[in-house]
């Protein structure tokens, strides 16, 4: 089991690092194409941080793994709030806008009540897929139109698109851009191999279920992006940053990775929605989607109390899983 480990690191590693190539590649490319930086920021910034957790699930659906698929977004949205959120706070007090809390964190919440309502018939079928890619659809124009009349001054719930492009970096060789996107694809697909089947093995090695390889080892690891971006985000009391980040990309997550998983490939919850107790774990989602929600509704912070009552419940559920497998 050592090598396949091993294996899941190098995954890791190289989900990681092709999600890097591919937004700095193709971010740059529209840039010397002419393309806006808000466009830029609704479009490549925010599809190729969700690539990860996309690749991932679309691999597990196509190696009928589904419980994988599923248990990747759901366990990566709690570790986004309760895990990321929780570390970032405890660097320095996260303050957001307050279009964040009152507008973009119940939208995240209601994705999230609205997927438990697909899923309850134990199958993601492709209409449902086809609702979900058509909600990120409308998320992405309504952040633009929202973007555009400066409300938030930001770009799918993350920082303004300028300076979001700014930090991303760019690359003015033509030759560099498409090396750089040729190789962020190959990354993602072929770490995303690694790991689906470092995972299985190591499942069965372990005698655990594919919902608990999702929900813990899988969920993290494509997490990893998130953690490096809003952890550094906050250190540089960039705040907007790191909850902005957070949010878009569990929104992202929802809609987009499970939509386009579910249009490649139906994913059917094995042992059914309740009986194999992923009912639990989609509430627990959506307990702890809305914690930063009352955390945050007066001040509009969260502060390093906060990060550890975060940091408490995903230490909790953690537990659960442990205990359950």
């Amino acid at each position: 089991m050592g090598l396949q480990i091993v294996l899941g690191l190098i995954g890791f590693g190289l989900l990681y690092f092709g999600a890097e190539w591919l937004v700095k590649g193709s971010s740059s490319l529209a840039r010397s194409l002419g393309i806006t930086p808000i466009v830029i920021g609704l479009t490549v910034v925010a599809f190729g941080t969700s690539t990860p957790e996309l690749v991932v699930s679309v691999v597990s659906a196509i190696k009928s793994k589904s419980m994988i698929a599923v248990g990747n977004v759901v366990g990566s949205n709690i570790c986004n709030i309760a895990l990321v959120l929780g570390i970032s706070a405890l660097f320095h007090p996260i303050k957001s806008h307050p279009a964040v809390v009152r507008r973009d964190i119940p939208i995240m919440v209601g994705v999230t009540v609205y997927l438990l309502v697909l899923s309850a018939n134990s199958r993601l079928g492709r209409l449902e897929g086809f609702t979900l890619v058509a909600g990120v659809i409308l998320y992405t124009f309504l952040n633009y139109y929202w973007a555009r009349r400066g409300e938030a001054g930001k770009a799918v719930g993350r920082v303004d698109a300028p300076g979001e492009i700014t930090k991303i970096g760019y690359v003015s060789s033509r030759s560099r851009q498409l090396l750089m996107i040729v190789a962020g694809v190959a990354g993602v697909v072929f770490g995303a191999e690694l790991v689906v089947d470092a995972a299985v093995i190591i499942m069965a090695t372990l005698g655990v279920s594919e919902k608990f390889i999702g929900l813990t080892i899988v969920a993290f690891g494509t997490s990893l992006p998130e953690l490096a971006t809003s952890v550094v985000a906050a250190a540089r009391k960039e705040m907007d940053i790191s909850i902005g980040n957070l949010v878009g990309s569990n929104v992202f997550n929802l809609l987009s990775v499970l939509g386009l998983a579910a249009l490649v490939r139906p994913i059917p919850i094995p042992g059914g929605f309740f009986a194999s107790g992923l009912w639990i774990d989609y509430l627990v989602m959506i307990f702890i989607s809305a914690l930063p929600y009352f955390m945050m509704r007066r001040t509009f912070t969260v502060s390093r109390r906060d990060g550890c009552i975060l940091l408490t419940c995903y230490g909790l559920y953690l537990t659960y899983l442990i205990v359950k497998a």
